[in-house]
């Protein structure tokens, strides 16, 4: 591959000055946020869930900054590869995966439990910008150079759906369908694409388990079952609910503090904030989650070559589409599908893989001038 000279040629000190310390703050700043709550959840505690996220949010910082660091041209480079592991690690949790709640999505290295679903979301962003930076506009126009990927979705969400995981699988397909309408694929081909899966529902409904067909029926009638089905998305309601305007007030949440709230150190997490600082507080939150969002896409705009474009609006759309399919689903517009709710829930992995992404999005800054010829995809 042959490239032009660009910002990849500043030193360390320009490249860690040319950081853009803004988005890291606004990070560091949700993160934050996700501490105060874990610490509520714990009744006033730093453990055991705030002091251990605290850990990984600080080897995720450094982590994210090292990505940040190293030149685009590297991460393009390794685009295939970095796919491949993580679906190497998704067929390894077929063979050796761990079990919990019902579901087999983590490997266990030991020190943690990897759940290589979450690395496959940048994964697979990373894949797709560096096939699409490689084709012509008019390459992406034709169905024929649509088949490989389609293929780099289809396999690893295949693998997601078995574990089973209906959330992550559904992550992936919509943030891949993101890079492909980024990429210049026709409406015309989405429309056909959403005809066929409506088409295809009765035969993804079969096979579908009994637990997720529930979800989706209380998601039409949470009442069909208070106590069993329905009991997440009732209590979310009424902790919601119950929050009013400005909230019962930081450790004072009645729902979650008195156990009536499920998951909330988890997926429900955004009901408890909204339970303890009210509307104001969710509002504000998500106000802080547009700004990353807006900072992320000016980024992209910004990039002078399309692999740089690509990877980082497809991992902001990753990112929207975390914090909508959550805040969706504990406000009852959409199925319990169990997404976390970026850097605020609890998780390992989730957060390691997300602040993965972001040090893509920052490298994609610092090396925005780079020139890459579409030819070299």
């Amino acid at each position: 591959m042959t490239y032009r000279r660009g910002d990849a040629h500043l030193g360390l000190g320009r490249k860690l000055l040319a950081l853009n310390w803004g988005l890291v703050v606004l990070l560091a700043l949700v993160a934050g946020i996700g501490f105060a709550m874990l610490y509520s959840a714990a009744n006033g505690s730093l453990e055991p869930w705030a002091i251990r996220q605290m850990m990984r949010f600080g080897v995720g910082l450094a982590l994210m900054v090292v990505i940040a660091l190293i030149d685009i041209r590297f991460w393009m480079r390794w685009a295939y590869l970095i796919y491949f592991g993580a679906l190497v690690l998704l067929i390894g949790v077929e063979v050796a995966g761990t079990t919990g709640m019902g579901a087999t999505r983590w490997i266990s290295l030991g020190f943690i439990n990897l759940q290589p679903s979450e690395l496959m979301k940048i994964a697979l962003v990373l894949a797709l910008a560096r096939y699409f930076h490689g084709l012509s506009l008019e390459e992406a126009g034709r169905v024929l150079w649509l088949v490989p990927p389609l293929l780099l979705i289809a396999v690893p969400t295949a693998l997601v759906l078995r574990q089973p995981d209906l959330g992550t699988a559904l992550l992936l397909a919509a943030g891949g369908a993101v890079i492909f309408f980024l990429a210049g694929v026709r409406i015309w081909k989405f429309a056909l694409a959403i005809a066929v899966a409506v088409a295809a529902l009765p035969i993804a409904w079969s096979q579908l388990h009994d637990y997720q067909k529930g979800r989706v029926m209380t998601f039409f009638n949470p009442e069909r079952d208070p106590l069993g089905a329905g009991y997440h998305i009732l209590q979310s309601k009424i902790a919601l609910g119950s929050g009013g305007v400005s909230g019962k007030g930081f450790l004072e949440g009645t729902q979650s503090h008195l156990n009536f709230l499920p998951e909330m150190r988890t997926d429900f997490i955004f009901t408890m904030l909204a339970e303890e600082f009210g509307m104001m507080g969710g509002l504000a939150l998500l106000a802080i989650y547009t700004l990353i969002l807006i900072y992320a896409y000016v980024i992209g705009f910004r990039s002078r070559n399309q692999f740089g474009r690509l990877v980082a609006i497809g991992i902001a759309a990753t990112f929207f589409l975390y914090v909508f399919i959550n805040v969706g689903m504990v406000t009852g517009i959409l199925p319990v599908v169990g997404v976390p709710l970026p850097l605020i829930s609890y998780g390992g992995t989730a957060m390691l893989t997300l602040l993965i992404g972001f040090g893509l999005i920052l490298s994609v800054s610092i090396h925005r001038q780079v020139e890459i010829p579409r030819a070299s995809g």
